[in-house]
């Protein structure tokens, strides 16, 4: 016999998250009075079958794959299939390809909000190991209406990012490592449920959910959540707006990509940074041309072309410093060994 589940545990994970996630669900039984829904970001034309199967082999949960208005029942974990977001309304799940969130798709912090405004107090957010933010404004999300944060230890995590970034992000409930993780949810699970009152769901949060479940929102309805700020998505060029409302600075555009503050800093940075390296392969090219007409000029004609092209070289060799420079600093590999040679 299956049930309508009292909690929804919802878990967010990334980088080392199969080794995490066999480890919790070992330590969950077939008769939880809970519904597990995980986010574990996948490659897009990967198909989740396998790490499903996986999941089978280490636990009495029932695991499968997410489908469209699948109906949530207690002793089952649902994971999300790759390239789609998995959401909750009311008793069933919704699979969709809206926006990227936090440049994720699936997101934990798309699942953590549904889950939050539909079921409030009885749900648990969970963020395991991983890189980067996704999961942190889902915890916040989550506590505002109600709900449980636990987070992973990060000195227990093979990847400490999205735990440390959680715990700096959001008021968190537990910190514990994972062979503590399945006792506590078990004790969380075991307490009673209480019922959702609509009133303590924030509108902002009702909104954004709504808007998720249709894909994409209106702008009439993103200047209810937020203001107009004079930034651009680095997603889809569109106008942001900025949300304030709970712990986390966020950003989102009308048609539902959402970013945290870091996120895209790190989104913008990275997209300055390619087109730098566009800026400088032209520059490149611009060179070489001087240089050929340089060589076949003569007289006065020869000097203004040797005139830009020393002009040239230095612009070069400037951008090509901070470009080198600035990628050391973020500690990221070099794309070429030459590169901090200087331009002949």
């Amino acid at each position: 016999m299956t049930s309508f589940p009292a909690h929804l545990i919802v878990i967010g994970t990334s980088a080392g998250g199969m080794p995490a996630l066999t480890q919790l669900v070992e330590q969950l039984p077939a008769s939880l009075p809970a519904a597990v829904l995980v986010v574990q970001h996948l490659s897009p034309d990967s198909t989740g079958e396998p790490l499903v199967n996986r999941l089978n082999h280490h636990t009495d949960l029932r695991c499968q794959l997410a489908v469209n208005n699948m109906p949530l029942e207690a002793g089952t974990l649902y994971l999300a299939p790759p390239d789609r977001h998995m959401l909750v309304k009311d008793d069933y799940l919704l699979v969709t390809k809206g926006p990227r969130e936090n440049n994720y798709r699936p997101a934990a912090d798309a699942l953590f909000r549904s889950a939050a405004v539909h079921h409030g107090p009885n749900v648990i957010g969970v963020v395991l190991t991983g890189m980067l933010h996704d999961g942190t404004a889902g915890l916040d999300f989550i506590k505002r209406c109600g709900g449980t944060a636990v987070v992973q230890d990060p000195h227990d995590a093979e990847f400490p990012s999205m735990p440390e970034s959680a715990l700096h992000g959001t008021d968190v409930d537990y910190v514990v490592p994972l062979d503590m993780m399945g006792r506590l949810l078990l004790e969380l699970v075991g307490m009673p449920s209480r019922p959702l009152v609509e009133a303590s769901v924030p509108e902002d949060l009702r909104l954004e959910a709504s808007i998720a479940e249709r894909v994409v929102g209106q702008t009439y309805e993103v200047d209810q959540l937020g203001q107009q700020v004079p930034l651009t998505c680095p997603d889809c060029g569109g106008t942001l707006w900025e949300l304030r409302q709970g712990k986390m600075l966020r950003y989102r555009c009308h048609t539902g990509h959402s970013f945290t503050a870091d996120a895209l800093l790190e989104k913008t940075q990275h997209a300055m940074e390619e087109t730098l390296w566009v800026a400088l392969r032209m520059m490149e090219e611009r060179k070489n041309l001087l240089t050929s007409m340089a060589v076949r000029g003569e007289g006065l004609w020869s000097a203004q072309q040797e005139e830009k092209l020393n002009e040239i070289k230095k612009h070069i060799n400037r951008l090509r410093k901070f470009l080198i420079n600035g990628q050391k600093e973020e500690g990221l590999p070099l794309r070429n060994s030459t590169e901090d040679q200087p331009t002949n």
